[in-house]
């Protein structure tokens, strides 16, 4: 019986921890859409339900009832697996997200690797989807989207690690506590710069969409998904894109920390304030898209291997460096 109660509590987190994280999606594409709008002064989602807010529950029925489609010729195993992949590893990625002191479902001492280690498997859904659709375009999206991912891992890797000499502990928590006197934004700042941009190339975002470049691949990796197969992929890209924001916030923005320690700041639940922050990292997401034109493949890999790479490298550096000469570098 005992164990049966731990199965049913721990069953209870989970759902509490995924539950908002899944409605949570549907209210940032219906985000994404009214910054795009605002920006290119339009109306946006502003029918379905009061100011367009049940837009993306439309969008999700209309999902449920399409037909799917699995074409003749492809590997019909891996093509059904590859977004059930994408989706799961999107979602389980949450776990070791604090959204308060002791407020988080599992508390593990490597948080930032276990993180890393998710991500990192997730381009496996978009190979296998893009390899078993059997069709060229499908093809070529997931080995770009295979080889960008690669090259931005690396520089956010880098970058973490300067987070990682501030602070002395692979704990997302701990992260957070060492902030209490200064967000890692300020004396970082160059850092969370890069770290922004290669999460938009990690995420597959405008303007490092070219995983699904519809100019030149129609869609990319999901050109023969339908109904809810599709819907799969795109909820695991939205639920990686806030697990970006949340990390950003979490190694930057002081997590679940008030910017300001006095009434009323002082008083708000952490998890109301790394919501905030969540929300503002997916405002420059969104702003980005609207006004940034698509890079070339050419211009993307540059970037990644020629600019932010050494750029990182050089931080940890000067990070180092600064912390052993004035005694800074933490004891653990």
């Amino acid at each position: 019986m005992e164990y049966i109660n731990i199965i049913f509590h721990e069953t209870y987190k989970i759902l509490f921890l995924l539950v908002p994280v899944l409605v949570s999606v549907a209210m940032i594409v219906w985000l994404d859409r009214r910054v795009w709008a605002f920006v290119q002064k339009r109306q946006g989602p502003n029918v379905v339900g009061p100011f367009g807010l049940l837009q993306s529950l439309a969008d999700a029925l209309k999902y449920i009832f399409k037909e799917i489609i699995i074409p003749a010729s492809s590997n019909k195993v891996i093509f059904i697996i590859a977004p059930i992949i994408t989706m799961t590893l999107a979602l389980i990625a949450w776990a070791v997200i604090p959204f308060g002191e002791n407020n988080v479902l599992s508390d593990i001492n490597v948080g930032i690797l276990y993180i890393f280690a998710i991500s990192s498997l997730g381009v496996y859904g978009i190979i296998m989807g893009g390899w078993a659709s059997n069709s060229k375009y499908p093809f070529l999206g997931a080995i770009r989207s295979a080889a960008q991912m690669v090259s931005y891992e690396v520089s956010i890797g880098i970058i973490i690690i300067n987070v990682l000499l501030c602070v002395g502990s692979l704990n997302l928590s701990d992260i957070v506590l060492a902030q209490q006197n200064i967000w890692f934004i300020i004396p970082l700042f160059p850092m969370f710069v890069i770290f922004f941009i290669s999460s938009l190339a990690e995420t597959n975002r405008p303007p490092f969409d070219l995983p699904e470049a519809e100019a030149e691949l129609v869609a990319g990796y999901q050109t023969e998904y339908s109904g809810m197969m599709y819907a799969m992929f795109w909820l695991g890209e939205y639920a990686n894109i806030l697990l970006m924001c949340a990390l950003g916030s979490i190694l930057f923005l002081g997590g679940w920390l008030s910017p300001i320690d006095l009434y009323p700041f002082n008083i708000l639940p952490g998890a109301i304030w790394l919501i905030f922050k969540i929300v503002f990292l997916f405002i420059l997401f969104a702003l980005v898209k609207a006004v940034v034109p698509r890079y070339r493949y050419d211009q993307l890999m540059r970037l990644g291997w020629k600019i932010f790479l050494p750029l990182s490298l050089t931080y940890v550096v000067l990070t180092a460096s600064y912390l052993f000469y004035f005694n800074l570098l933490p004891v653990n």
